[in-house]
């Protein structure tokens, strides 16, 4: 007999819905660097942040393969303005720079925060943690969440003295991870160490990823005694 949406006395059908839930260990940090520049003249303001953007770009491209991504935001060069009677002249000039960068190198990563974090006018934000979009971890969860499903259904068939007979559907409800926070949720302030020897690297402690699959799975059973 075919079987209908709905089942029938003879092909009783079954749904359960199965999960997973999974901490599991971060392969990738990502970092914001934000560096500023205040100067009298916009020409200046502008070299210096140049000066200092490509140190900065030298320094975290030194580590290497270490580290998987780097990318510039945005760049900024804004005059503020002071009041001079009833006339705004320019007082200063503001310039900044923000580069994110990605590493799967923790023991690198330390090393480089430390080393952004020492230097003047810079901000470093993060890390944040997260898995590659490829990762086996995806995989794991959601056959993790197809067994679940499984075995209730077998669990609800054996409750009424029958087994499963066939499956008739696998819907993929979805796997979720925690998004990274937006740039600058947390920051690391440049503290003053000039004449002073370098800091020792931060000993950083990647933050399990919390993954949830979930699936829905409709089966056909042996029609039950009853």
């Amino acid at each position: 007999m075919t079987a209908t949406p709905y089942g029938t006395p003879e092909t009783p059908h079954l749904t359960v819905r199965g999960e997973a839930d999974l901490d599991v260990a971060p392969e990738l940090a990502g970092i914001g660097i934000t560096l500023t520049v205040r100067g009298r003249e916009r020409r200046g303001a502008l070299d210096d942040l140049t000066r200092r953007n490509a140190s900065v770009l030298e320094l975290i491209k030194s580590h290497g393969e270490a580290v998987e991504r780097l990318e510039t935001g945005s760049l900024t060069v804004a005059p503020e303005l002071t009041r001079h009677g009833r006339s705004e002249r320019v007082r200063t000039y503001h310039g900044t720079v923000r580069l994110t960068a990605e590493l799967g190198d923790f023991a690198a990563l330390g090393e480089l925060v430390t080393r952004l974090a020492d230097l003047e006018l810079t901000r470093v934000d993060g890390p944040w943690w997260a898995l590659r979009p490829d990762s086996p971890a995806y995989a794991g969860a959601r056959r993790q969440a197809v067994h679940d499903a499984v075995q209730r259904a077998r669990a609800y068939a054996e409750a009424l003295g029958t087994s499963l007979a066939a499956l008739i559907e696998l819907s993929d409800t979805g796997t979720e991870l925690p998004r990274p926070p937006a740039f600058a949720a947390r920051g690391m302030e440049p503290a003053a160490f000039a004449g002073e020897a370098a800091p020792p690297p931060l000993d950083l402690e990647p933050q399990r990823q919390h993954l949830h699959a979930e699936v829905t799975a409709r089966f056909t059973m042996q029609p039950p005694k009853l």
